[in-house]
């Protein structure tokens, strides 16, 4: 896996490579704790996306003439750079899509509907985001399949006795988890879900959005058949994912999106379509989107994805601490050395959304709702969380910020 590692990083000094830290927000310096939910994107990353517009601006794989042939150059590169980022065996596994949540649902139709039948089991987990429990949910429903989730302990960590109580119920066919959560930053051991998931002849369906910004990414250690990432939540731009799966898999799948670029030939008795990974790409690609990901990845081998991943627990340890001393506040989730930079929280008797917007008035950004994880809300007892998160242009001076903005909701909700 090509990852240059630091012992540490200088986040003041990176934070200099992101226009968007120029500005104030309220007449304040902008605190921006709310990388789960997307990235800032650094100037490595914007300048490579208007580049290729200015010089390189075709479509890929569709003609023969200098600009498409580098074009296409570009978009292929970005793929090996995803096939690198994740170690997958075969550049070919690697399939462009929006997002993660387009390329979890292309698992759950492509192999979902034509696998999955009466007797069968689905096993999801109670930290999932709903890219990866509702398609599946679906599709339970669809095919009559069952449906089981696989539930969290106090620490907010996965109960895995419940796995044989499960085999119990049914076939087990899909086992689908994350390996990072979006809401609670608990990092799940998908090496061993992986393992009992195989020994159920099961597959392995792994949400990697969370993931793949701030934790060491192997597909092959980590035993899994999918992998989905999108590109927003590692510095790149919006609308370009990328699902990585087990080529012998994917070539028995039925593709997802049909239309030009992903056939073979198409007469009036049939079609037939393409090789990988053009099976599961129909349509004009996201190019300059992909090119983007591709120099997003750069970024962060330069920077080092472990040195990344320590700075973040460093934040979330000093952020729980720090929050757990302010009376009232209740803290979710595992031990700091147990998570990502992620620091979810409620203020005893103030709605999150009301602590969220008191913290914007003091420049300092933090997400407040379900964060698409109702089911895990429901677990909480709560219908909403306040969430920080943390990344590699986080810096102690926004904890201090967090807990002063904080503390000045109990005042005035007081």
């Amino acid at each position: 896996m090509v990852v240059t590692a630091r012992t540490s990083l200088d986040a003041q000094k990176l934070r200099a490579d992101f226009p968007i830290f120029e500005q104030e927000i309220h007449g304040k310096p902008l605190a921006y704790l709310d990388s789960a939910v997307t990235s800032q994107k650094p100037r490595q990353v914007l300048d490579a996306m208007r580049d290729f517009y200015e010089t390189s601006n075709a479509n890929v794989h569709r003609g023969v003439y200098t600009l498409s042939e580098r074009a296409t150059e570009a978009f292929e590169g970005a793929r090996q750079k995803v096939a690198d980022f994740v170690n997958a065996p075969d550049v070919r596994e690697v399939i462009f899509t929006r997002q993660a949540t387009e390329a979890l649902n292309l698992v759950a139709y492509a192999w979902g509907l034509n696998n999955l039948g009466p007797g069968d089991l689905v096993v999801v987990t109670e930290l999932e985001h709903h890219s990866n429990f509702v398609p599946w949910q679906y599709m339970a429903e669809k095919t009559g399949a069952g449906f089981r989730m696989l539930h969290v302990n106090e620490d907010g960590e996965l109960d895995l006795s419940g796995l044989d109580e499960a085999a119990r119920d049914g076939n087990v066919k899909v086992v689908a988890a994350n390996l990072v959560s979006n809401a609670l930053g608990t990092i799940n051991p998908i090496e061993k879900l992986a393992a009992w998931a195989h020994a159920q002849g099961a597959i392995m369906v792994v949400d990697g959005a969370q993931a793949a910004p701030h934790h060491p990414v192997d597909v092959q250690a980590l035993g899994c058949d999918f992998f989905a990432l999108s590109a927003h939540k590692m510095c790149g731009p919006t609308g370009v994912g990328a699902l990585w799966g087990r080529r012998e898999i994917l070539e028995a799948m039925e593709p997802f999106n049909l239309g030009g670029h992903m056939i073979s030939k198409v007469r009036y008795e049939s079609t037939t379509w393409g090789e990988l990974p053009h099976k599961f790409e129909a349509g004009t690609s996201p190019i300059a989107e992909a090119v983007g990901l591709g120099a997003a990845i750069d970024y962060l081998n330069e920077v080092g994805i472990e040195a990344i991943e320590a700075h973040e627990q460093e934040l979330a340890a000093v952020a729980l601490e720090r929050l757990g001393e302010i009376e009232g506040v209740t803290l979710y989730g595992p031990p700091a050395d147990r998570r990502a930079g992620i620091v979810s929280f409620n203020v005893e008797g103030i709605h999150p959304h009301d602590v969220a917007q008191v913290l914007d008035s003091e420049g300092v950004a933090i997400r407040a709702g379900h964060h698409c994880c109702q089911p895990l809300m429901t677990r909480l007892a709560v219908a909403a969380t306040n969430r920080a998160s943390f990344y590699l242009y986080s810096v102690p001076e926004e904890i201090d910020r967090l807990v002063e903005g904080v503390q000045k909701t109990r005042k005035i909700f007081g």
